[in-house]
């Protein structure tokens, strides 16, 4: 495989020849330097006082976008959330809901 430019790096002054087709990303951990919160239409809704922190829809996130510190579930992390629902189905307690984006 060619070289490529860094996808950390990769930005509108990219020259074309050097990105990967597709914008295919090879390298890990990329995800955590792009915000791609903002591609949601639907956002899920943290209700702590129903959370029983039972973590069920932490390992089911497929953006690790539920952070937990010192094992209690915190609010989502917005900049990474897409608003899938996996999580509001995971929730055995109705602690999640999703709204719909105006």
């Amino acid at each position: 495989m060619a070289d490529f430019i860094s996808a950390k790096t990769i930005n509108e002054e990219s020259p074309w020849g050097e990105l990967t087709e597709g914008l295919s990303i090879y390298e890990p951990g990329t995800s955590a330097a792009v915000m791609t919160g903002e591609w949601r239409t639907l956002t899920p809704t943290f209700v702590e006082e129903k959370c029983k922190q039972c973590l069920l829809c932490v390992p089911v996130c497929p953006d690790s976008a539920i952070p937990v510190v010192n094992k209690k579930r915190l609010d989502f992390d917005y900049d990474h959330c897409k608003g899938c629902g996996i999580c509001v189905r995971s929730c055995p307690f109705d602690a999640i809901t999703m709204e719909g984006l105006d």
